[in-house]
């Protein structure tokens, strides 16, 4: 009990590194929160401080997500708990206690989350957001429908009831935070990849 409440924790002050504020910081650019969408990720970098700055971002939200995780299997941690993990990790990033609690919208961390709760589930997600952005070329759509598959996912491959539940609770917020984007994807106002103003 002792070890899975240290693991819920680490997950979520592990989350709770912003790594779009930080590499801003150390690379000179503006803060993510002040500028474009200002949402603190890998999107909204790409914005203003190109592509090298955002792919940091993206891989240090994916680790923030999976390594908990991983950490946590590896001491013995599993059922509830490494879901708890897991979600803590995804929480922390949408609500980092080290940054007043503002967030970016998760898609990166859930991933690295999901990840480390199945492989399976992650590449299969991983597939549908590959798909979705080559057809539709909206990122913003191409997580969402990913990230909506992802309990289904879950349910085809036979994840345990406490993953599954992880999974979707991580949903649930990401389709939550990306409540704007949908408005502008319902109005036809979403950007698309490649533009000069890319969606976050």
């Amino acid at each position: 009990m002792l070890t899975t409440l240290l693991f819920v924790v680490l997950g979520y002050l592990a989350g709770s590194i912003s790594t779009a504020i930080i590499v801003c910081r150390l690379m000179g650019l503006p803060d993510p929160r002040s500028e474009g969408s200002r949402n603190p990720g890998a999107t909204n970098v790409l914005r203003f401080g190109g592509k090298k700055a955002a792919a940091i971002t993206l891989a240090g939200d994916f680790v923030k997500g999976v390594l908990p995780v991983l950490l946590a299997r590896l001491a013995g941690v599993e059922g509830i708990g490494l879901a708890l993990t897991a979600l803590a990790a995804f929480l922390g990033h949408l609500y980092p206690v080290f940054f007043g609690f503002e967030g970016g919208k998760g898609v990166a961390t859930a991933f690295g989350a999901i990840l480390g709760l199945s492989w399976m589930v992650a590449l299969a997600a991983l597939a549908t957001w590959l798909t979705m952005a080559f057809v539709v070329r909206i990122s913003s759509l191409a997580a969402l429908t990913a990230a909506v598959l992802a309990p289904l996912f879950g349910w085809w491959f036979g994840l345990p009831p406490a993953y599954d539940a992880a999974i979707l609770a991580m949903v649930l917020l990401l389709v939550w935070r990306h409540r704007s984007n949908i408005r502008n994807l319902l109005a036809g106002a979403e950007d698309r990849i490649g533009t000069d103003r890319p969606e976050g």
